[in-house]
């Protein structure tokens, strides 16, 4: 954000003095002129690629966690929930299945009979009071 803003502003005044108002060290500047991003960033765009190829593989069924597993099988080493994070981000989405109901094998259910013969059919309607 601070290099950003000496960024925009060396037109108008000297680097120099924009570093030393932010408390930023001019060499820092200048390195972030030549790599804006951190190693972070690029990291998680190379991820990211990854990522998206290994859910168009799965047919873009897999989940965080079965890409988690593929990436670490292919030799990444990064955490579960910075995977969950990334897919965020980029919007992919676990294909959420689901199962038909299944036809019920068996017996039907057998209806007891009715011995007392009760009716409970009432001939008027019931008042209270």
């Amino acid at each position: 954000m601070r290099y950003a803003f000496i960024r925009d502003n060396s037109s108008c005044w000297p680097v120099r003095l924009l570093c030393r108002v932010l408390n930023v060290h001019p060499s820092g500047f200048y390195a972030w002129l030549q790599q804006p991003h951190s190693q972070r960033h690029q990291v998680d765009r190379r991820l990211t690629g990854q990522i998206k190829q290994f859910w168009l593989e799965s047919g873009c069924v897999y989940g965080y966690r079965k890409i988690y597993l593929d990436l670490r099988d292919s030799g990444q080493q990064c955490g579960v929930n910075r995977i969950w994070r990334l897919m965020k981000r980029v919007g992919i989405k676990a294909q959420v299945g689901y199962r038909s109901p299944r036809a019920r094998k068996g017996e039907a259910c057998i209806v007891s009979p009715n011995r007392p013969q009760r009716q409970f059919n009432p001939d008027a309607r019931m008042s209270v009071g």
